[in-house]
């Protein structure tokens, strides 16, 4: 290596200094995941460089040989991670290890509480392989030539705010690593540490990870025989075979956990997993994780997602989303196809129909696992719910085919508990219904407050029958696709006329229509002080405590989609509400006998406002409610 030229000096993003900072303070626990990180990031350089060499062999540089070598300096106090695969440039050294290029970064620092534990937490999720250098080392050296170039560079920092940039000449391709040592961790410079610890994290690696087996001199045996000197060597220490192309009876409970840390680049181990070969008419190997936290970029329209695909073995690809729903997007893991060709790309890949038939299957299996979960560990299915639930909601309307086996996965808040944690299944609610209900009644508001003070529930809590209370923002578009689960029809307790069915007895029918005699006339004159702000005015028996509500029509928009539509920059089409009176209210029946016409459109027009209060949060005019109300009440206290 010759003489470092042009050596530059940078400053770290902000980001960086602050992420650097936290790496060296917090994660004091386990601080021998470094070696994990930088071994997975040199077998993925691995990887790349395999798939790229099929179609330029030149990359290879005639060494075809891919491996990742550990060696440590006692006297130096240096450990030294190097790979020959793809390498970096310098503008991809600078992305890599000078700025987080990642989605979610200001929301990850924000979520940092100063709690050493939880913050280490946090960095797991955020997925931070190459800063966990800085652990353990007070000073970092990477030393880097991308495979087919001529120049490399030298990036070093000692994770103070900045790093230097320098050109350098490099013989060999690839990526070196050399981390000087803190003084406190030279535990790191022991081999029998190293060897023991690339052993626990790196054996499922499918290239060698190679440590020097030192020279062993000529020596003679018990016998007086004579031993053969060993020249030294470098040997791997991993089985260097890719974990998901063994028998499933093979692979301990570890050696998944570890491998989903390397595949899904997360510090945490996953909830579940599935691990399958498909034989027959499309061949394949999947094997499938739930992690058991959200990404923080979830929510992030360009976000990558999807699984690592390998073709016979030979990376391709590390987000292939074509395999996996939107709605599964958390889902992470590999497939390796034998059926697909090698050259295959994210087009080819759009409209293949060995693509079509993998990407059923592992939705499919999934959803079996997501299922098997939920009937036999509520517990960590609750864990997952709460991370992934408003993802699993977006699967009725994007999956049709699946529709009956996600509608079993979702879990709702309900009435027969009233708290905010959503824990109740479909399955549940028509174990509970009563007999002679044939439809699982469901009330959308927008905050869980709402849905359980709503005034349509009135009926049903006097009855005891069950409501699903929904206030996802998701939930209304949701409802819109399931319309039925298990044979029965979902309906919303806030659209249409209220027909209880069976439920109703012929005596509170006839209570009912004598009420409504006693106030006979009412709804013609209503419907004509309030004109064409409502669509229609009636009767209704669904409350009990409250004098009106307002409920929207069976094929018009509901108040919470129009809101979900607004909040994506959509218009949507405003629908007239229909208006309904309670006949058994003191203040309906007040309105009734008000024979000032005046008071009377006033009282109409409160009573109104009243109930879109309730159902919408707000008005279009709430000063106008509020001169009415006050009015109305300075009238009564005269």
């Amino acid at each position: 290596m010759s003489d470092i030229k042009n050596k530059e000096n940078h400053q770290f993003g902000t980001d960086v200094g602050k992420l650097l900072n936290l790496m060296i303070h917090s994660l004091y626990s386990n601080k021998e995941i470094f070696l994990r990180e930088l071994v997975s990031n040199a077998s993925d350089a691995a990887d790349k460089l395999r798939y790229l060499a099929l179609q330029n062999g030149d990359l290879y540089e005639g060494d075809a040989e891919l491996k990742v070598r550990i060696s440590a300096d006692k006297d130096a106090k240096t450990v030294t991670i190097s790979d020959n695969g793809i390498g970096m440039t310098r503008d991809e050294v600078i992305n890599s290890l000078g700025t987080i290029a990642k989605s979610g970064t200001a929301e990850f620092f924000q979520n940092l509480t100063g709690d050493q534990a939880k913050d280490s937490q946090l960095i797991g999720q955020f997925g931070v392989g190459f800063y966990s250098a800085f652990i353990v080392a007070d000073d970092v050296t990477v030393r880097t030539r991308k495979a087919g170039e001529q120049s490399a560079v030298e990036w070093q920092s000692k994770g103070e705010g900045e790093y230097s940039l320098a050109e350098i000449e490099k013989a060999d391709r690839g990526t070196e690593i050399v981390l000087h040592l803190r003084e406190e961790e030279s535990e790191f410079l022991d081999e029998f540490r190293l060897r023991s610890v690339i052993t626990k994290y790196s054996d499922h690696i499918s290239i060698p990870v190679e440590m020097f087996k030192a020279p062993v001199p000529e020596s003679e045996g018990p016998d007086g025989e004579k031993i053969e000197a060993q020249p030294g060597e470098w040997e791997a220490i991993n089985r260097a075979t890719a974990l998901w192309t063994r028998d499933k009876s093979e692979i301990s409970e570890d050696e998944y956990k570890e491998f989903y840390k390397h595949v899904g680049h997360d510090w945490e181990e996953p909830l579940t997993w599935a691990h399958n070969k498909v034989e027959g008419k499309t061949e394949y190997t999947s094997l499938l994780y739930i992690p058991k936290k959200a990404p923080f970029d979830m929510w992030n329209r360009d976000r990558q997602t999807g699984l690592k695909l390998y073709v016979q073995r030979v990376f391709i690809m590390d987000d292939a989303e074509q395999f996996m729903p939107s709605y599964l997007r958390f889902v992470k893991g590999l497939l390796d196809s034998n059926d697909l060709p090698l050259n295959v790309s994210r087009e080819i890949l759009q409209d293949n129909k060995v693509t079509q038939a993998i990407r059923k299957g592992c939705t499919s299996r999934v959803l079996k696992m997501l299922d098997r979960m939920g009937k036999n560990k509520p517990e960590e299915y609750q864990t997952f719910w709460n991370e992934f639930g408003q993802v699993i909601k977006e699967g009725p309307a994007e999956d049709a085919a699946n529709k009956e086996a996600i509608a079993k996965l979702l879990r709702f808040s309900s009435t027969h508990t009233d708290e905010s944690t959503q824990n109740v299944a479909l399955s549940e609610y028509v174990e509970r219904m009563q007999e002679g209900q044939d439809k699982i009644y469901y009330v959308v508001a927008d905050s869980f407050a709402t849905a359980k003070s709503s005034p349509h529930l009135e009926i049903f809590r006097k009855k005891g029958i069950e409501v699903l209370l929904m206030s996802d923002r998701v939930d209304e578009w949701m409802m819109g696709h399931l319309t039925e689960f298990d044979g029965k029809q979902l309906q919303s307790i806030t659209r249409g006329d209220l027909d209880l069915g069976d439920l109703e007895d012929e005596e509170s029918k006839k209570a009912q229509e004598e009420s409504e005699k006693e106030v006979a006339g009412l709804v013609e004159r209503i419907t004509e002080s309030l004109g064409d702000k409502v669509k229609e005015v009636r009767f209704t028996h669904r409350l009990t405590d409250s004098p009106a509500c307002v409920v929207v029509d069976d094929h018009d928009m509901s108040s919470q989609m129009q809101k979900l539509m607004e909040s994506i920059g959509q218009s949507a089409p405003e629908s007239k509400p229909i208006f309904e009176l309670n006949p058994d209210h003191q203040l309906v029946k007040h309105l009734n006998d008000e024979q000032d016409e005046d008071k009377f459109a006033q009282w109409s027009e409160v009573l109104l406002d009243q109930a879109l209060l309730a159902e919408r949060g707000s008005l279009k005019d709430p000063v106008g409610f509020v001169t009415r109300l006050n009015k109305l009440m300075l009238d009564l206290s005269k």
